[in-house]
């Protein structure tokens, strides 16, 4: 029997890995043996996926580019045609292009534009109001808000203005005015310095050059309401009855009211220099204003706060007013001026007294005519008529 040559020939045993598979087998093993076998595998298979993740951007990159419109098609129409091709992001930011497209934005506020008004509305005053802050909320010369109530209670007269009253608010700036039997076209717009087309063609006033017939003697209705946009017409200022009432003729100032003086004798002749009548000394309510028949300011004051004597004098009225000034006094200064306190809660003072400069003639109050309580304050003169008041009285 044949001795087994397997098992007798060691040359004829296993073959032993390379010398390169056993160091790296060798190398492991020492790495298992310190506890890194793990960690060293763990980023070798972050380092193969991030390797992989390389290769498929780069793949998808090589596929779109070459997969784009115009790529090819482009070349293709570049052969074909000797007009260069638009780009088509040209064509998307292009805005002013007259082919444009729609946008797909939606937006969910409409958005209306507003429109001018072309009718009268009414506006019923609330406490604290006047003639300007109305105008104010309007968009209106304040001239206007007294020109369009002209005919009412309000006459020209901003005092008249008074909590509930229902006050007439133009479209437009002008006057709001009513016609009357045997009224010349002609002569209303000369009246109130417009052009007659201008009152004619107004949409609101719905008059019909047709029918109209001649301007001089126009077919309007007796008692029609036109606007006159842009019209301007001056106030009748009945305030104005008070210059010229002096110690020596008081009695032009009967017409006002009771507070009247018949006769009055000499006394106090004032220095031509001012003070200020109130203790405060700044506006609450109007300003002065001769657009809107305001010949005065509105000086701030708390009832019952003293009223002073802007300067030496005699008091040529004392009492009630009937145009909406309540109880008022009125000093001749004997030098040509004249002051006037309106509005008082209380008057201290009697016809034909002197008084001093500085002397107090009454209280602040909201008698007559007023939305609150202030004084309001007049200077005139007898050559100068009224004059506003801020250019005499002292610094505030």
């Amino acid at each position: 029997m044949m001795p087994n040559m397997e098992e007798q020939d060691p040359q004829k045993q296993a073959p032993l890995p390379p010398p390169s598979s056993q160091k790296q087998t060798n190398w492991l093993e020492t790495l298992a043996q310190l506890g890194l076998g793990e960690t060293v595998a763990r980023l070798g298979a972050k380092i193969l996926t991030f390797l992989v993740i390389l290769l498929v951007i780069w793949m998808m990159k090589t596929f779109y580019i070459d997969q784009q419109p115009g790529s090819q098609v482009n070349a293709q129409e570049e052969e074909a045609s000797p007009t260069p091709a638009v780009a088509l992001a040209s064509l998307r930011y292009e805005t002013n292009a007259p082919t444009a497209g729609i946008s797909r934005q939606t937006d969910i506020h409409t958005i209306i534009p507003s429109r001018p008004r072309t009718e009268v509305t009414t506006y019923i005053v609330q406490k604290g109001d006047t003639i300007t802050s109305i105008a104010e909320q309007f968009n209106l010369h304040p001239r206007t808000i007294l020109n369009s109530n002209a005919f009412t209670v309000m006459a020209d007269n901003p005092h008249n203005l008074f909590v509930d009253q229902e006050v007439y608010i133009l479209p437009v700036d002008g006057v709001y005015w009513q016609w009357q039997a045997g009224e010349n076209l002609n002569r209303w717009a000369e009246l109130f310095q417009v052009k007659v087309e201008d009152i004619v063609n107004y949409p609101a006033n719905k008059l019909d050059p047709v029918t109209l017939g001649s301007y001089d003697n126009p077919n309007i209705k007796p008692g029609t309401m036109l606007i006159i946009p842009n019209g301007y017409r001056v106030p009748n200022a009945r305030g104005d009855v008070f210059v010229g009432v002096t110690r020596t003729s008081p009695a032009t100032s009967r017409v006002q009211g009771s507070g009247a003086c018949e006769s009055v004798s000499d006394g106090a002749v004032g220095l031509g220099v001012f003070i200020w009548p109130a203790d405060k000394h700044y506006l609450s309510g109007y300003d002065w204003n001769p657009d809107v028949g305001h010949r005065g300011i509105d000086i701030a004051g708390d009832t019952g706060e003293p009223v002073y004597a802007v300067d030496y004098g005699v008091i040529v009225y004392a009492g009630w007013n009937e145009w909406g000034y309540g109880n008022m006094v009125m000093v001749d200064h004997g030098n040509g001026w004249q002051s006037l306190y309106a509005h008082l809660n209380s008057i201290n003072v009697f016809c034909g007294g002197s008084v001093l400069q500085g002397s107090v003639i009454g209280t602040v109050g909201s008698t007559g005519n007023s939305s609150g309580s202030h004084l309001h304050f007049e200077l005139m003169h007898s050559q100068y008529s009224k004059v506003n008041p801020w250019l005499y009285l002292p610094p505030p």
